[in-house]
């Protein structure tokens, strides 16, 4: 084949080949993201928790790495009813078109905004036992990867855009609008060049970080909702609000160059996010939304 050829060629198998999910990959760089981020000291203090991986009892989980302890909250999902009480906890469905309201989407702390509070002031307390505040860390990390993926801030009453039946370019069948941006679209997002944790914290400079990790849970759940509306939603149907489409709507690669760089803002802005509320939690026992409650 004509090497002229085979660069539209790659494009398009690129685009069309399966992808490592966001579960996965997405919140492994976000705990890279955090973990390289956070200070020295909080590392270490990290470490020493995390090699207290037997106090959980599960096996099959294991908590050693960044990357695994980024996806013990979904590793523990085929144990039924020991973790069973998560699941709600992992999203938040505000719905996109209305005006922005947490408090109607988190009712009894059951969303992921919520839980990233909970979790965070569980870690920060070193009265907590050990075994409580390693499960926070895991739960933690996972969630404010969650909150990052914009299908899990924000919906229409689709169940985040799993009832959004559409084509991510040539591939169709099982995809939805959800499992384009926890799949095919987190992969490119991540992978493409310059590709991988520590590139796409190279991306933004380090005096721009700190301004990057401000802000409450809240400001970062308003934030992703709007990605949901303006990007996820806009991108694929147009009007984010507009009738449901009577057929399967397609990404296309025109659609894909566009969202890259939201997706890897985002997924940088939750690992550094993420280390910064390591740096608190470890290092100063400090959690988000914990001067209100202690009022």
């Amino acid at each position: 084949m004509p090497i002229r050829l085979l660069a539209p060629l790659a494009a398009l198998l690129a685009f069309a080949s399966p992808a490592a999910a966001w579960w996965e990959y997405g919140h492994e760089t976000v705990a890279r993201i955090a973990f390289d981020s956070a200070r020295p000291e909080t590392r270490a203090e990290l470490r020493r928790l995390m090699a207290k991986g037997a106090l959980l009892e599960t096996p099959d989980c294991a908590v050693d790495t960044p990357e695994k302890l980024s996806y013990w909250a979904d590793c523990i999902k085929p144990l039924g009813d020991r973790f069973s009480y998560a699941g709600p906890w992992h999203y938040q469905n505000v719905d996109i078109c209305k005006p922005f309201d947490l408090k109607a989407a988190c009712k009894d702390g059951n969303c992921v905004s919520a839980q990233i509070e909970r979790t965070a002031r569980l870690l920060a307390d070193k009265t907590v036992p050990a075994r409580e505040r390693l499960m926070a860390l895991a739960f933690l990390v996972h969630f404010v990867g969650d909150l990052h993926n914009p299908m899990h801030a924000g919906d229409r009453g689709d169940r985040g855009g799993n009832d959004v039946k559409s084509n991510y370019g040539l591939v169709g069948g099982r995809t939805n609008l959800h499992s384009m941006w926890d799949g095919y679209l987190a992969e490119r997002a991540i992978s493409t060049p310059p590709g991988g944790a520590s590139a796409l914290l190279a991306s933004v400079p380090p005096g721009e970080r700190a301004a990057l990790a401000a802000g409450s849970v809240e400001d970062w759940s308003r934030e992703q909702w709007q990605a949901s509306r303006d990007h996820a939603y806009t991108s694929l149907l147009g009007d984010p609000c507009g009738p449901k489409p009577e057929t399967r709507p397609t990404l296309d690669e025109a659609d894909v160059q566009k969202l890259i760089p939201v997706l890897r803002r985002g997924i940088t802005a939750g690992g550094l996010r993420l280390g910064r509320l390591l740096d608190e939690a470890m290092l100063e026992g400090k959690a988000p939304g914990q001067r209100d409650r202690d009022r």
